[in-house]
């Protein structure tokens, strides 16, 4: 599970796990990572995760947020990225791979001959072990949208990733993810948060269902969700 270390001139403070689809950061008692100090904004931050993925986005912060020393409104965070927010700072980090593990492709790409697979000795006869077959991967709901509304407005589009993002940067943005447990909308930037038939939602990601309205950056559309 990805982590944000919270330090402040180079003395850790806290270790949050992002556990959470959005975690906010700010000065007022609300937020999953408070902190107490005039330079931070009362909400400043958010993270979004979905999967394996990461986002920030500054919430019109006064102060601004920088990433890796660079002023960003939104950002996709990546392994080791630093997360400055007046003199404090948030060390983003992923799960570290684990010791040992296979590196035949690495090996491969530098030339290098791969090691057979690992033998076991029983007395004096060597046996192999084979690996299990990987399971089949658990397949992804197809879905579609047929846009209601706008200039585009009876455009069906297919949504081929695990992940797309839609809306208008700086007004509204939203994220629909594909999971094998179904498909979910999750609020990402602007003050307004998307509808699904006419309900406002929050900042958790919300389940939806075939033939759903979903209203994003004044832009209605229709899911289709097929098995």
């Amino acid at each position: 599970m990805a982590r944000l270390i919270l330090s402040m001139d180079g003395l850790v403070l806290k270790e949050i796990p992002l556990n959470k689809e959005r975690i906010t950061i700010g000065r007022k008692p609300h937020n999953d990572i408070q902190i107490d100090n005039l330079a931070i904004s009362g909400d400043h931050a958010a993270v979004v995760t979905i999967l394996n993925d990461s986002f920030l986005e500054d919430l019109n912060s006064t102060n601004g947020t920088l990433v890796n020393g660079q002023p960003i409104k939104k950002h996709v965070l990546k392994n080791n990225d630093v997360v400055e927010l007046g003199k404090y700072k948030l060390k983003y980090m992923t799960e570290a791979p684990v010791a040992g593990a296979d590196n035949g492709a690495a090996s491969i790409a530098a030339g290098i001959p791969r090691s057979p697979e690992p033998m076991r000795t029983f007395s004096d006869t060597q046996i192999m072990i084979p690996r299990p077959p990987a399971p089949d991967p658990i397949p992804l709901p197809q879905v579609s949208i047929r846009l209601l509304t706008g200039p585009n407005s009876g455009k069906v589009l297919e949504l081929a990733k695990s992940l797309t993002t839609l809306g208008k940067p700086g007004v509204q943005v939203a994220i629909i993810s594909r999971r094998p447990e179904g498909v979910f909308v999750t609020h990402v930037e602007g003050e307004k948060f998307p509808t699904v038939n006419g309900k406002e939602l929050d900042g958790e990601a919300y389940a939806l269902n075939h033939r759903d309205v979903i209203e994003i950056a004044g832009i209605r559309m229709e899911l289709s969700i097929r098995p």
